[in-house]
């Protein structure tokens, strides 16, 4: 599975970034998806979820209500809109998937075991 992520940049507080995940060609995007952040010095932690149909998604409680995850599996696109940035959303954001598991993201938290990760995306937001 090959995945690239990309539409990360500098913004300043309380603007807005949309990120981009996109399998290759040929690599099926048939799994649940998530967004993944890391700062400097922190641990990398789940951002957002969404299930196959895109009717199930999760949201880490930092970013409820400014996040919106969203997937159009024709294009076999996943696409992470941010708004209201704060500071503390700076990060490098990797896309993910697991193809092993139909819980992925979900009820099952192993974010180790048969993960694929995309390249990840350096967002900064300045205050």
């Amino acid at each position: 599975v090959q995945l690239q992520a990309s539409g990360g940049g500098l913004v300043q507080a309380g603007g807005s970034l949309r990120l981009s995940c996109a399998a290759a060609v040929r690599t099926s995007l048939y799994y649940n998806m998530g967004w993944f952040r890391q700062a400097p010095g922190k641990e990398r932690e789940l951002v957002a979820a969404v299930s196959v149909s895109g009717l199930n998604t999760y949201y880490v409680d930092s970013v409820k209500g400014r996040f919106t995850i969203s997937r159009d599996n024709a294009k076999k696109t996943v696409a992470l809109q941010m708004n209201s940035l704060k500071p503390e959303d700076t990060a490098v954001y990797y896309c993910a998937t697991k193809t092993t598991s139909t819980q992925a993201f979900f009820s099952d938290t192993d974010y180790e075991k048969d993960v694929y990760w995309g390249r990840g995306t350096q967002v900064t937001v300045s205050s």
